[in-house]
């Protein structure tokens, strides 16, 4: 059902969107914090109840604290900093997030059933009035001037056609919303099979991930906790029987386990076993007219590094304020160009660090496997001890040093500073005190809209200029000195970070956590971008510069 009462003489509601899994879910859930009416549909007659995606990064639990739902998982997942690999004739242990993860409030991987996180996503969007149809099904979709006609099957058969602004396929892999809008979506499938099991694991340490390395491949335990303690990931032996449609039965995973752990590890009470192939594949292009792809609809590649689910909730994140920014007839149409100029990328870097990542994993090639045998269990202690090695490659995985410079929304204005994060980068986090209380940079710049962060001493800016763009987009002072309604950066942490030098600057922030803007005293060219971009500032005269 729709969040909101849609217009009756024109589309019904802004976004059909067309698939509820986490990305769907999400997608919707922003939508309607940013204003917009969503009608949400799903093919399947009950969310997934088994794990599925199963862990969640620091930066997608970033922007699901926008919408308030991220303590409630943290609270129900596990979080997972400790890595156990086990080579045939040494174990070598790390703490893979102690280093890159200052800015966070999130310095772990959680570990999470997929069912939960669509439950507790699900649950906030009830809470807004946004139920998911169930059992109901896209057949049909013809694109016009000012919306997208849409055909839907219901449970008995019944067809029903509904009118949106915009439709946004967040239905998987065999995508119908890809389909029908003419998107090609290229690549091919892994010739390997992999079995994954949610069960009970005796003889490793319960609370960190467990990688079994040997020539044969990687054996995976995860810490899940719900439904079973231990999610198992594993590729076949080549040549191994048996369908891809029969879960392989307890006995036939503890084969396959011992062929890794050498018998060492001792498994039982198993909640859900199956069998998969792996494809990677992306759409040529994410957006055709009124029609957008995101999540597994856009990119399906490997498990490696757990970046499916992430990049799907991103991909929403990214998309879903441009959408409602134009369905309010706040921002040109062109604005909907940057989701695939700023997402595509990412989606074409995901492909290519997970395939890089699974064939080093799965390559039977002689040399790989004495590398995996004999040389991996050398280097990758010696890896760990390299500081910098390390925070890099977490914030890699982690998506926290995913950015957008080179989109036309990412502007270095006038006076910017040299240092610190630049237009395009997502602004980190860290403490801040206002009006005596302790909270984060994110915790205030995560509601909804646009955010005008004023870094400086007060005088600095024209208060009718402030004032101006305050009635728009919510505008916060920062600085080292406590005043009302001032954010406090007691020890000037922030203030590093976003690379104040003393001077004053103010920055733009997206309603996604992403830099639009950043420039010194002058305040034109924030208004300029909004005009363009953002919400409409038409009625407010010429901005001054400092005083």
């Amino acid at each position: 059902m729709s969040a909101q009462a849609a217009p009756t003489d024109g589309p019904s509601v802004d976004v059909l969107v067309v698939g509820a899994g986490p990305t769907g879910l999400a997608m919707a859930a922003f939508l309607v914090a940013e204003g917009a009416s969503v009608r949400l549909v799903d093919r399947l007659p009950d969310r997934v109840h088994e794990s599925r995606a199963l862990a969640i990064q620091p930066r997608t639990l970033e922007v699901l604290a926008r919408l308030g739902v991220s303590d409630e998982l943290v609270a129900r997942g596990n979080r997972g900093a400790h890595l156990v690999m086990h080579f045939p004739r040494r174990t070598v242990e790390a703490n893979l997030f102690a280093l890159g993860l200052e800015d966070t409030a999130y310095p772990y991987l959680l570990f999470l059933s997929q069912a939960v996180t669509e439950d507790v996503v699900g649950a906030h969007l009830a809470a807004r009035g946004v139920t998911v149809e169930r059992r109901v099904e896209l057949v049909g979709l013809g694109q016009e001037a000012d919306g997208v006609v849409c055909t839907l099957a219901g449970p008995e058969g019944t067809l029903d056609e509904v009118r949106a602004r915009f439709v946004v396929g967040c239905d998987g892999q065999r995508s119908a919303v890809r389909q029908l809008a003419g998107i090609r979506f290229g690549g091919s499938a892994y010739p390997q099979t992999f079995v994954l099991a949610d069960l009970e694991a005796d003889g490793i340490t319960p609370g960190s991930a467990h990688a079994f390395v040997s020539p044969h491949g990687l054996l995976f335990f995860f810490p899940l906790g719900h439904p079973s303690t231990w999610r198992m990931l594993a590729m076949r032996p080549p040549g191994e029987t048996g369908p891809l449609d029969e879960a392989p039965t307890l006995a036939d995973v503890q084969v396959l386990c011992d062929t890794y752990t050498g018998g060492d590890v001792w498994l039982h009470s198993p909640e859900w076993t199956t069998r998969f192939r792996i494809h990677h594949r992306r759409a040529e292009h994410y957006r055709a007219g009124r029609v957008f792809v995101a999540g597994d609809a856009a990119h399906v590649h490997s498990p490696a590094g757990a970046q499916g689910m992430n990049t799907g909730i991103q991909d929403a994140a990214n998309l879903a304020w441009k959408l409602a920014a134009v369905s309010r007839g706040h921002a040109p149409d062109a604005l909907l160009d940057t989701y695939e100029t700023e997402r595509a990328p990412v989606g074409r870097e995901v492909l290519r660090f997970t395939d890089r990542a699974f064939r080093i994993a799965t390559s039977t090639s002689a040399s790989i496997r004495f590398a995996r045998g004999r040389v991996a269990p050398i280097l990758v202690p010696l890896a760990l001890r390299l500081a910098f090695a390390r925070s890099r490659g977490v914030r890699l995985v982690t998506e926290l040093d995913i950015r957008y410079r080179g989109s036309p929304l990412s502007v270095d204005g006038p006076d910017a500073p040299r240092h610190g994060v630049r237009a395009g980068d997502r602004v980190p986090d860290g403490r801040v005190v206002l009006d005596g209380h302790p909270t984060t940079l994110h915790g205030v710049l995560g509601a909804p809209g646009f955010h005008l962060l004023l870094i400086g001493a007060s005088g600095v800016w024209a208060e009718g200029s402030v004032s101006a763009l305050a009635g728009r987009i919510a505008v916060h002072r920062l600085s080292g000195d406590a005043r009302p309604g001032v954010l406090v950066d007691v020890d000037g942490a922030v203030r590093r970070l976003l690379g104040a030098s003393g001077r004053a600057m103010h920055m733009l922030v997206r309603p996604d956590g992403y830099l639009a803007y950043r420039g010194g005293a002058d305040l034109t060219g924030v208004e300029d971008w909004l005009r363009s971009n953002g919400p409409q500032l038409r009625d407010v005269g010429p901005l001054s510069g400092c005083t």
